[in-house]
């Protein structure tokens, strides 16, 4: 067992770079671990700054000079950031100040459904099992409600962290476009000079990360509006919130859209019954998720690594456990940075070794 130990190490730790990038990411995955939560605004900083380097270079494409780059895009961001504060939060809020309103009543209403239930199927469900039910379903909700109270007694400091955010990450984002290129050159010099399996892997990685992003970015947005669209020309209840909702869900594939459509068939459910108008609702809701799925997801993510499903839902459940939202919007690149590091770190170490001389006396004392 020593041997097969010892001859695993051999092979894959014997090369200098693959233990720097083993001590990379295992210094990088234990940072975040660690320090993710204070890090956060940071991490949201680099993230953005990620997403909008694209239009930075488009525009030094067309020769506009670097710092004039810069502003221009950092000022579409503010432009956008403050459409997203002052128009779609507000609104939301609402709706969501609205709904709270109106959970009595649709309780009510959705006790009394449950209870005629004995009456129309005797065979299938008793008055009893509809009782527990009920019980249960109000333990539940009572619950949830002593939650919603004690987070709205925590708001304050969660104000504070929102204003931190709203002050911190437009700075970091504009530092992180200026000097992007300063700070990549910094990092690589703390590197070894030979980065061959690192480059490998960055240049694997690079095109792949950024798609990812600025794809999933790009598939919420115009999901979100097309559901919101979609639910106001229906007169949907909440039909904002639930474009939020629907939104979202395209972070966590296959499972995402399952969970969005609970809220979007009670909505419906609560405001029509089982009439005509539910039905448009939810085959229009079929509609755009068959549309997300088999049409935008191909033509943004087409140069994206195929991973299994199986791989994809692992990652999702591994990296949301440790890193919450994060770990959810940055679980199939994780995936793919794994992937690639398992791929690429046999053949890379396997061909210093090829590469070296082998043969000559004096070769080991000379590599010594």
């Amino acid at each position: 067992m020593l041997k097969v130990f010892q001859g695993w190490m051999h092979r894959y730790f014997s090369d200098e770079e693959a233990v720097v990038l083993a001590v990379v990411l295992a210094l990088g995955f234990a940072i975040i671990i660690s320090f993710g939560d204070k890090l956060a605004p940071l991490l949201t900083g680099l993230v953005l700054a990620y997403l909008l380097q694209g239009l930075v270079t488009l525009l030094r494409r067309w020769h506009v000079p670097h710092a004039l780059s810069v502003w221009l895009v950092f000022l579409l961001f503010l432009g956008a950031l403050s459409a997203l504060l002052g128009v779609v939060v507000p609104l939301v809020w609402r709706q969501i100040t609205n709904l709270f309103n109106e959970l009595p009543r649709m309780l009510v209403q959705w006790q009394a459904q449950l209870e005629h239930l004995p009456e129309q199927y005797p065979a299938l469900i008793s008055q009893g099992q509809i009782e527990r039910l009920i019980g249960s379903i109000n333990g539940e909700l009572g619950q949830f409600g002593q939650w919603v109270l004690s987070q709205s007694l925590a708001s304050l400091p969660m104000l504070v962290t929102i204003l931190v955010y709203l002050v911190l990450v437009p700075i970091l984002v504009f530092f992180f476009l200026m000097d992007n290129q300063k700070i990549s050159n910094w990092m690589v010099s703390q590197l070894p000079r030979e980065r061959r399996l690192m480059n490998q892997v960055w240049t694997e990685m690079n095109q792949q990360i950024a798609n990812y992003i600025r794809g999933k970015v790009i598939e919420i947005l115009i999901v979100g509006a097309v559901s919101y669209i979609c639910f106001a020309v229906l007169k949907v209840n909440y039909a904002a919130l639930l474009a939020v909702v629907v939104g979202l869900s395209v972070l966590v594939p296959y499972i995402g859209a399952t969970v969005a459509t609970i809220p979007v068939a009670l909505i419906g459910l609560f405001q029509w019954g089982l009439g005509n108008e539910f039905m448009v609702l939810m085959i229009v809701y079929a509609v755009i998720q068959a549309l997300d799925g088999n049409v935008l997801v191909p033509i943004l993510f087409s140069e994206a690594v195929n991973l299994h499903p199986v791989a994809i839902i692992a990652a999702i459940l591994i990296f949301g456990g440790l890193w919450g939202f994060w770990g959810i919007f940055f679980a199939i690149p994780l995936a793919t940075l794994f992937k690639a590091v398992l791929y690429a770190w046999p053949r890379g170490v396997e061909a210093a070794h090829d590469a070296a001389p082998v043969g000559h006396p004096g070769t080991a004392e000379q590599l010594d």
